[in-house]
């Protein structure tokens, strides 16, 4: 339940996004795992029982006794789980459904859904045994892992998809990119927003990149706006002083780098005005045109 923050605050030179995509990766594996142990043992034991000429139903006591442990264990993992689901889907502002779908925590939804399953599967299992031995009728312990085979296959198909979706990257909802635009556009020092792209991983981590045009002279005033007064009026009787280009050269040059300065200086308020509105958006790339 720790691992996933751990990751994706966790950065070095060669991964400066962290390692975000990292959590889908393993949690695909799990769901691989369910698929293949969980669900395909499942299905073989019975499939295998029903085609089987003589299935013998031994003592269920050690069964019920095992699968009484298990839904106590599984219970309060599954418990926790949701209580941290409901938590972070309210730190997203989304529902506790639309997290479980689209989260960013892979870890705890896998959590979650594998213990759902299980305590799922106890219940399946206990009442299909509880059946069997009191109708003497072994077949229907076979049905009841079927049944357990065919509901891990599909919580492992849902996972499988869900991580593969991560591990690939989905645009940012429509809605959310629009504002972030809208955001840009309403700036003063923009001009016009080209060439937008997003990136999501769940509705709490987002990645935007957009082509700036910004109106220099806005740019150039708040520059101007910077400058104390005093300073402003010695600028203006130097420039009346030159005599040569160089010397006008010179103090272009000097005014050109306050004026990029003050372009870098918008672009980080502007990100920072961007991430106070949306705080999902972590990375943030405005090239500028």
């Amino acid at each position: 339940m720790f691992t996933p923050t751990y990751l994706q605050n966790l950065l070095d030179p060669m991964h400066p996004y962290g390692f975000t995509a990292e959590r889908y990766a393993w949690a695909l594996v799990s769901g691989v795992g369910i698929f293949f142990l969980g669900g395909g043992v499942s299905l073989y034991h019975g499939i295998s029982g029903l085609l089987a000429s003589h299935h013998v139903l031994g003592d269920p006591t050690s069964s019920w006794i095992v699968l009484g442990a298990s839904l106590l264990f599984e219970g309060v993992t599954m418990t926790y789980a949701y209580q941290h689901i409901r938590r972070s889907a309210a730190a997203a502002s989304v529902s506790t459904l639309t997290y479980l779908r689209h989260g960013a925590d892979p870890t705890a939804v896998q959590v979650f859904l594998e213990d759902c399953a299980a305590v799922t599967g106890v219940a399946i299992a206990g009442t299909c045994i509880t059946l069997a031995k009191y109708l003497d009728n072994p077949m229907i312990d076979c049905l009841g892992s079927i049944s357990i085979g065919c509901l891990l296959t599909g919580v492992a198909m849902f996972l499988i998809k869900r991580n593969v979706a991560g591990l690939v990257g989905t645009r940012m909802g429509l809605a959310r990119e629009a504002e972030v635009v809208k955001v840009l556009e309403g700036d003063p020092v923009v001009s016009s927003v080209h060439d937008v792209k997003s990136a999501s991983m769940g509705p709490e981590w987002s990645r935007f990149k957009a082509e700036i045009l910004f109106d220099g002279e806005e740019v150039t005033r708040r520059y101007i706006a910077t400058i104390p007064t005093e300073q402003f009026v010695a600028e203006c009787d130097k420039l009346r002083g030159f005599k040569t280009h160089r010397e006008v050269e010179d103090w272009l040059v000097k005014m050109g780098g306050g004026v990029v300065n003050t372009l870098g200086s918008e672009v980080d308020r502007i990100e920072d005005k961007i991430k106070s509105q949306r705080p999902e958006v972590k990375h943030i790339d405005l090239e500028i045109l």
